[in-house]
């Protein structure tokens, strides 16, 4: 009967230990997706992934004969309790013109925690007559406690957008940020913060 009991207390401490490493796994997994997606769309330039910097404003003329639809959608993360949200989901913008729209980050946690807007653009050919001005997916941001932040984004479409694309769709999806990126990014972050921000 003591053998048994043992069997069976030995069994039970495999399973805790296999459930803690399967978790420890998924979360190393998921502060890992930002920089294994980075890695991924620069080895195979798929998904529409857009430049990580900034970049001039072009002084060129407006096409203003033709209109483009440009859309917005905001993604959360089940590693990361925050919430993405936009001024307006879509907006229409004459290739040329430089546009603004704000998005609002807001940490539902009472705890400081760090993320990371990741982007990309279709259809994926758009992406090279996009140009991100100010963008806060540059950097990692930071959010203290219940804390709610808003950050513009600064967009022109170049004029040479090709005829056939009338719709482009930006999509936003917040990651986790490890802890030993936080601290590259902490400057910047705090520079960010110089836009409109509203604690809850």
């Amino acid at each position: 009967m003591p053998n048994r009991q043992q069997a069976q207390a030995a069994g039970v401490r495999r399973t805790v230990i296999r459930s803690l490493a399967a978790l420890l796994g998924m979360f190393a997994f998921a502060f890992a997706l930002v920089p294994l997606y980075d890695v991924f769309c620069r080895i195979t330039g798929i998904n529409g992934k857009v430049d990580a910097t900034a970049q001039s404003i072009v002084h060129e003329e407006v096409d203003t004969s033709r209109y483009v639809n440009v859309q917005f959608i905001t993604r959360g993360s089940a590693g990361l309790p925050w919430q993405m949200s936009v001024e307006m989901r879509q907006m229409s913008v004459h290739p040329g013109q430089t546009a603004e729209v704000d998005f609002t980050f807001s940490n539902n946690s009472p705890n400081e925690t760090w993320g990371r807007a990741v982007p990309s653009v279709s259809p994926s050919n758009a992406t090279r007559h996009l140009r991100k001005v100010s963008c806060f997916c540059f950097e990692e941001q930071q959010l203290q406690g219940d804390e709610r932040l808003t950050i513009p984004l600064v967009f022109q479409l170049a004029r040479d957008l090709p005829e056939e694309i009338n719709t482009i769709t930006l999509v936003y999806t917040l990651y986790p940020v490890q802890e030993t990126l936080r601290h590259t990014s902490l400057n910047g972050t705090r520079n960010n913060k110089k836009a409109a921000r509203e604690t809850i």
